[in-house]
Order: C-alpha cells, then sequence, then structure tokens
C-alpha cells in the first residue's frame, strides 16, 4: 500500500509560509499577500480555508468566509468585503459563503486541484445549509479583448455566449456559477481585467432560497482561564532569588489549571536591587539586556515544567542592530518561545533608557487561539489593537508598568476601549510597591484586571476580574471565547461588522518603519528617570 500523493485539507496556521509563497508564484502582476492576511483568514474562519497538498508541496489554496446575502449580493470591492484581506467581515450567522481567493501552482493546473477546492467549498455550503455561494471571478482577458468588446459587459455576454474565451470564466461557468454582472472596481490592481470583477453565483438547490435566514450562533462553552500577576517590587541578592519569586506565582497559576498567566511590563527591573549603588539610566538597561538570555530560559522551562503559556511582562533587550528594544518574551507550553516588540516607547523610556521602538506586530498561535501582546502604551493606539483582531486574535495582553493614578487610568481606560471596539477580552498586569536604591522604581501604581466587552454575556461594567489596588495577587478568571462569538453576530452593537469599508481602512507597513521612526518626538520628560508608563 502507497500514501496518497494528493490531499485536501483544512487551513492552518501552520501553512501560512507555504501559502504566501504560493500566492507569491501565482500572483506574479500582484502585490504579495502578508504573512498577516493569510493568518487572518485561517483564523477568522478556518472551517473555510482549504489547501492541496500534492507530494507533499503546496499547490493550491482557497479562502472563503459566511456572510449574509444583503452584503455579498449588492456592489462591492475585494478590500470592502474582505476587510482589507483578513477575512475578518466572517459573520458566523451568514446564510451565504463568500470565496475570495482561490489559487493553484500554474506547474499542476491540469490535475484538477481547483475543482476539488470547488468541491470542498460546495460540500460547506451543503453541510451548513447555506443558501449559496458567491464571488467574483476575473476576466484575465479582457484587456487584450478590449478593442473587440464594447464594455466590461459585453465581453461577458460573449465569453457566456461563447464568442471569446475566457479561461477562468469558463471554468467557474462550467462548475455551475451563473454571473450575475460586473462588478466595477473590484481590483484595480487586476490590470488584465482593467479592475473589473464578474460577481459568480451558485445557488443551494438542497435549501428554499425564499425563505429567510434563522440562523444563530450558539451560546457555546470554550473556557480559557487566565491568572494575573500583580507583582510586588522587592530587592533580591541575584538572580535565583528574582526567578524564585517569578516562579511561585507561576506554580500557583499552574495548580489553579490557568491558561496563562500574565506577568508586568519590566518586571525584570528589581534585578537591579541586586546591585551595590544605584546605576545610571543608561548602565541600568545595559545591564538588564544582559538577562536575556536567562530571562528567556528561566520562563521557557517554568511553561514546559508546569504547562502554563507564560507571558512575560517585558524585558529591556539588546537587539541584533545594537539597539535596545522593550520585549516580551512569550514562553507557551509546547516549548516554544515567541517574543513581541513595544512598538511606541514613551517619552521617559526614549529619553532616559534610549529605547527604540519596534516595527511589526502580529498574533500569536497558542492552544487556546491566536493572541495579541500590547505593551502599555502601544494600548492607546487603536492601530494595533485592530490589526491583531483582524489577525484573529480573541485576547489581546497588556502589561504595563505606571508609577500614577493618572498613568495607569489612561492605560484602563484605553484597555476597556480596545475590548468594546474590538469586541474580544483585554487583559492588564502591572507591578506595585517600589525599590528604594532602584531609580526606575521609586513607586508604582496598579490594579491589573481582565476585561470584557460591554453586552449581555460579559460582566454589567465589562469586568470579568479586577485585583485590589496595589497589593500583590494572583487574580484568576475564566472567559468564555465563544460568548465573543455571538456578541459579534448577534450581539446589541456588532462594532466589527458594522465597521464602514468603503469609508476608511488601515495601512500597514509590512517593510518595517523607517530609519528613526520608532525615536519619540519632543522636549525631555520634565519628571526624573521612571517608565513614566502609559
Amino acid at each position: 500500500m502507497t500514501k496518497a500523493r494528493l490531499e485536501v485539507r483544512a487551513a492552518v496556521p501552520a501553512d501560512v509560509r507555504r501559502i504566501a509563497a504560493l500566492a507569491k508564484r501565482v500572483y506574479e502582476d500582484f502585490v504579495p499577500y502578508t504573512q498577516g492576511e493569510i493568518r487572518g483568514q485561517i483564523n477568522n474562519y478556518p472551517e473555510g480555508c482549504f489547501v492541496a497538498v500534492l507530494d507533499d508541496k503546496l499547490v493550491g489554496y482557497c479562502a472563503t468566509m459566511r456572510i449574509s446575502g444583503e452584503k455579498a449580493l449588492r456592489p462591492h470591492t475585494w478590500d470592502e468585503i474582505t476587510g482589507n484581506g483578513y477575512g475578518s467581515r466572517h459573520e458566523a450567522t451568514g446564510d451565504w459563503l463568500y470565496g475570495y481567493e482561490m489559487c493553484v501552482d500554474p506547474k499542476v493546473r491540469g490535475t484538477r486541484i481547483g475543482r476539488r477546492l470547488y468541491e470542498e467549498r460546495r460540500f460547506l455550503a451543503e453541510q451548513l445549509e447555506l443558501k449559496g455561494i458567491v464571488f467574483a471571478g476575473r476576466m484575465p482577458n479582457l484587456r487584450k479583448s478590449w478593442r473587440r468588446v464594447e464594455s466590461a459587459e459585453d465581453y461577458l455576454e460573449k465569453v457566456v455566449a461563447g464568442k471569446i474565451h475566457d479561461p477562468v470564466l469558463r471554468f467557474q461557468l462550467a462548475n455551475g456559477f451563473e454571473p450575475l454582472g460586473v462588478l466595477p472596481g473590484y481590483l484595480p490592481e487586476d490590470t488584465r481585467s482593467r479592475g473589473n470583477a464578474v460577481q459568480m453565483v451558485w445557488r443551494n438547490p438542497f435549501v428554499d432560497q425564499e425563505a429567510s435566514a434563522q440562523l444563530s450562533v450558539p451560546r457555546g462553552i470554550e473556557n480559557v482561564r487566565i491568572a494575573v500577576c500583580q507583582l510586588q517590587a522587592r530587592a533580591v541578592k541575584d538572580f535565583d532569588e528574582f526567578i524564585r519569586q517569578v516562579r511561585y506565582f507561576v506554580d500557583v497559576a499552574s495548580d489553579y489549571e490557568a491558561d496563562f498567566i500574565l506577568l508586568p511590563e519590566l518586571f525584570t527591573l528589581m534585578l537591579l536591587s541586586a546591585e551595590e549603588e544605584e546605576l545610571s539610566p543608561l548602565e541600568s538597561i545595559e545591564l538588564l539586556s544582559r538577562y536575556t538570555p536567562r530571562i528567556r530560559e528561566a520562563l521557557s522551562e517554568m511553561a514546559l515544567r508546569f504547562n502554563i503559556n507564560i507571558i512575560g511582562g517585558s524585558h529591556p533587550t539588546r537587539m541584533d542592530d545594537g539597539d535596545i528594544h522593550n520585549i516580551a518574551i512569550v514562553c507557551l507550553r509546547d516549548g516554544s518561545i515567541h517574543e513581541r516588540e513595544k512598538i511606541h516607547p514613551t517619552p521617559n523610556e526614549a529619553y532616559w533608557w534610549n529605547i527604540k521602538g519596534g516595527d511589526s506586530i502580529d498574533v500569536i498561535q497558542t492552544d487556546c487561539g491566536p493572541i495579541g501582546i500590547q505593551i502599555c502604551y502601544d494600548s492607546e493606539f487603536p492601530e494595533l489593537s485592530r490589526r491583531l483582531v483582524d489577525q484573529g486574535a480573541r485576547i489581546i495582553f497588556v502589561p504595563f508598568c505606571t508609577d500614577s493614578r493618572q498613568g495607569y487610568m489612561r492605560v484602563r481606560y484605553c484597555a476597556a476601549a480596545r475590548a468594546i471596539e474590538n469586541q474580544c477580552f483585554v487583559v492588564m498586569a502591572g507591578n506595585v510597591g517600589n525599590l528604594p536604591n532602584v531609580g526606575n522604581m521609586d513607586i508604582q501604581y496598579a490594579q491589573s484586571c481582565i476585561l470584557t466587552p460591554c453586552d449581555f454575556p460579559f460582566a454589567r461594567d465589562g469586568i470579568a476580574a479586577e485585583a485590589s489596588e496595589n497589593v500583590e495577587t494572583l487574580t484568576i478568571s475564566d472567559v468564555n471565547l465563544a460568548d465573543l462569538s455571538w456578541a459579534r453576530a448577534e450581539g446589541t452593537v456588532r462594532n466589527l461588522a458594522d465597521r464602514r469599508h468603503d469609508l476608511y481602512r488601515i495601512e500597514w507597513n509590512e517593510d518595517g518603519g523607517s530609519a528613526g521612526a520608532g525615536d519619540v518626538q519632543g522636549p525631555a520628560p520634565r519628571r526624573g528617570h521612571g517608565p513614566g508608563g502609559g
């Protein structure tokens, strides 16, 4: 018995790199997909994304989402309908499937890969008893046939009548799809189609097309337990004593069977108390950055040993280019290690510690789904949270370090806003106490918490749990990710679904920021060299 050569299966996040490479081969004349966009497509509706693997090589990919007929059957553009390529306009109660990506490696065309992917879509629509499938097909021969036709609509009529050959449209017609009309400006960069596309539909023969949709999202259970560590700054004599303090809280969170524990921003600053004399700001950061390998190793060992995902607050880390960045070290219980940068250093961080801002922000895939990290001040920039949620994040972790109530409330109010506008959970953890011999830890103010959207499935005040102010503690709470799915589809307000993609969008520079973009502008901060968080 030999191994099957061809497999058509659901796409998974581990396929993202290979899908991006496939799209780059297929669309030589288009700007290629980013990995973030593909990650969002899969995370936002994994049941609707499929890959074809032939002889262990990924040769086909299609992306699909559920959407209402009201949106799918009216005029639209590709950017508008897909949420700028992330598939973030998926509606759990949508009564139509919308196909917005189908690509097959040119080297294997003729092996009916495309037909097999279409069959997966059709089976999904039938299984879910949806009304059908809608997509917008390219018209790749339109440009070279332009002198022979009066308009894009005339071209479509001639293709249907067999007077002009268009391989893409003929393939779709042969697969049972019927044209509804032309969508002008659907994909402006598709020059071969002169920006046009044909709106195609397949109607499910097994459902009553006239019946009104009665779809709803079941209020299921997708439980995740989160532990938030509000950590007391205390003097330690060496690294081992510091790690014992951290390990204690990780151990307790594990005993409570938490899936995640979040540590505060700059929780490693207490290592400076082991020095005989108070160091200058730059000396402090340089010393702390030398601990990075040991921090990474210790947190990874704890994640494996205690079977818990550790969001390692943040720690100053020297990068390959010599700059110091504020980095969250995330150690998952499967042994993998991830790092996420603080994008926006505060004026104090930039001035006193010469910390530079990072230039990338993406979700991390965990065994509880994709999560996002925003370090303190980053939570005050809504574009970052929206990017993470577009990629599928349902929990955003915000480690913070604030010295005053004003600073804390800036972070808290903004985190609450991010939870509402993105219909996600936001988790905050901060430091408390002070260290007399560490200038960066003069005073601390924190009230760590787990925030929710404000709607009926959640806590009345949008707070799943919160710690007492300025007291070292571990706060633990369960959150139900399925409540987010319900709220996004049937909530009192539906912030994600109601975005006006026809009016506004976020553009991210995938090549990273320009030189010096992470620098903070303006005069020197008036206060001392504390973190000045939030």
